[in-house]
């Protein structure tokens, strides 16, 4: 019987999914679990929600529940079935990220958690039953700087001599059109460098894509602000290795963790205030935050940081050095051991 089983309802690899999947791996030593759901990189073959439900009837040797860490809507509702309805012996554990009031159904099912875990102060103002604030962390093994940022660039076969990207979904919200607009002021002054839109539209948000692609096209910019679609886990490491600035730009961000694994991969960034990007920064140690929501307050932050060599290569170092003391997997894996401990002895 297992001591932890991770949920992953989620067929597509989302940030969650990045995150579920890093602390998962960070947990195989120290418990006995499962992944039920669809895989997750690095992690045991999933179970069926079913089998799940079954290896729950009864706990583990030696401990009286088994645990249950769910992220998501579907998630809280499996468990909450398992756990009030069919009356097995388990404790439910919630992570939260949304810095904004959740809408009245996912808030009826977090108030009915045992636990919840926020990944941020913001976050946690907003959720009730909180057991701790637990930033998110990244894998400073998977992610780590290229012995030579150039060479590794090189080797991206995008073009030019320095890369900076954007990651993330494609959508207003989250800022690919402040990205494109910057690069739009940008690039004619930085004539060594490509931009990378890394992340996929899909559905409704097909026409503001078409719509980004025209602007860029009548700039003459096409072969200089590319749009190569999602990067597969396994291959994102390797490329924001060679990358000189991750750039991320939104309206509106629950934590965001591409400023983060760039950190790891010895990458400065540039964001607007959003997410936890300011806590990642470090006044301004590892990233720049914009000082206004407009390109040309990113323009200027990324000019300041591209235009300085002996600023740039402080930053990377300060950015690997930050990842790995404040921000690495293994320090959001032990927070959550804290809590799971809690509530086995509670």
């Amino acid at each position: 019987m297992p001591e932890l089983i991770v949920t992953n309802f989620n067929r597509n690899f989302t940030g969650v999914s990045a995150t579920a999947a890093g602390v998962t791996r960070a947990h195989l030593g120290r418990y006995d679990l499962a992944l039920a759901g669809h895989p997750l990189p690095g992690c045991p073959t999933p179970i069926s929600r079913a089998e799940a439900t079954r290896l729950s009837r009864q706990p583990p040797p030696g401990q009286s529940v088994t645990l249950w860490h769910v992220r998501r809507n579907p998630e809280m509702r499996a468990a909450l079935w398992a756990r009030d309805v069919l009356r097995l012996p388990i404790r439910i554990i919630f992570t939260s990220a949304a810095q904004r009031r959740h809408s009245a159904f996912p808030r009826w099912l977090i108030a009915r958690m045992d636990a919840v875990i926020a990944t941020t102060e913001a976050a946690a103002d907003y959720v009730p039953n909180v057991a701790a604030v637990v930033p998110h962390g990244v894998d400073c093994a998977a992610f780590q700087p290229a012995p030579d940022r150039a060479t590794a660039w090189a080797e991206s076969g995008f073009g030019g001599a320095r890369g900076i990207a954007t990651i993330g979904r494609i959508r207003p919200e989250k800022g690919t059109d402040r990205f494109v607009n910057a690069m739009l002021r940008l690039l004619p002054d930085h004539r060594d460098i490509t931009a990378l839109v890394i992340g996929r539209a899909g559905g409704k948000y097909d026409a503001y894509l078409s719509d980004l692609k025209s602007k860029i096209d009548a700039a003459g910019l096409s072969d200089r602000i590319l749009f190569p679609g999602e990067v597969p886990a396994s291959e994102l490491p390797k490329l924001l290795s060679g990358l000189s600035a991750v750039v991320q730009l939104p309206r509106y961000e629950g934590y965001g963790m591409a400023p983060l694994e760039g950190m790891a991969s010895g990458v400065p960034f540039v964001a607007t205030d959003a997410g936890y990007y300011q806590s990642f920064s470090a006044q301004g140690q590892a990233g720049l935050i914009t000082l206004d929501d407009t390109p040309e307050s990113a323009v200027a932050a990324l000019d300041t940081l591209l235009s300085d060599p002996e600023r740039h290569a402080a930053m990377a170092k300060a950015a690997r050095h930050l990842a790995e003391t404040r921000f690495s997997i293994e320090t959001e894996a032990n927070g959550i051991a804290d809590v799971y401990e809690a509530l086995r002895a509670r």
